[in-house]
């Protein structure tokens, strides 16, 4: 009775964790969601992502990040964890995603395929070069390491399945 027991909290346990996988541009292909059905999905990333940038002396204010000093600079940093909620703001490509993790709808990072990942959405940097990349973010260059390049975008499939979409195709109209 208790092997019976064990495993039906084992099946209930493993039916109501999340169901979050990597979104590929292979799924991406399948199920062609619009732009406003992208925008719809809740999106997580799958590694912390760091960035940072010599704010050396410049009037800035910090939203979501916060100073160091580093040899005598200020550095500031933006950290976002593992496990962040984030939803697509725009999509400038088709196969690019601007995405945000927060309030602020400028503060955005880029995704979009990499074949090297299997078609998984990573961080898109402007350029890579000696294992750190220049990203934008909220309007500013900010670096980053090799950490945070295979950075994923993860979904909940089941979740992305279930949403009801209401569409209708118009027919168009003649001149009588």
């Amino acid at each position: 009775m208790r092997p019976i027991l064990l495993l039906s909290i084992l099946v209930l346990l493993s039916s109501c964790s999340s169901n979050l996988k990597p979104f590929t541009q292979r799924v991406y292909n399948d199920f062609s969601w619009t732009e406003s059905e992208i925008e719809s999905i809740q999106f997580y990333i799958s590694e912390d992502i760091r960035l940072w940038r010599d704010s050396g002396g410049e009037a800035s204010t910090i939203k979501n990040g916060k100073v160091r000093v580093v040899d005598g600079r200020e550095i500031e940093e933006v950290i976002i964890k593992k496990g962040t909620p984030g939803v697509v703001v725009f999509t400038p490509k088709e196969n690019r995603f601007a995405v945000s993790f927060n309030d602020d709808d400028e503060a955005y990072l880029m995704f979009g395929p990499n074949e090297k990942a299997n078609g998984r959405y990573v961080l898109l940097a402007k350029e890579w070069k000696n294992r750190r990349g220049k990203v934008t973010y909220n309007g500013m260059i900010y670096n980053t390491d090799v950490n945070s390049a295979y950075s994923t975008l993860l979904f909940d499939i089941k979740a992305a399945r279930k949403r009801n979409y209401n569409s209708t195709v118009v027919g168009g109209r003649r001149v009588d």
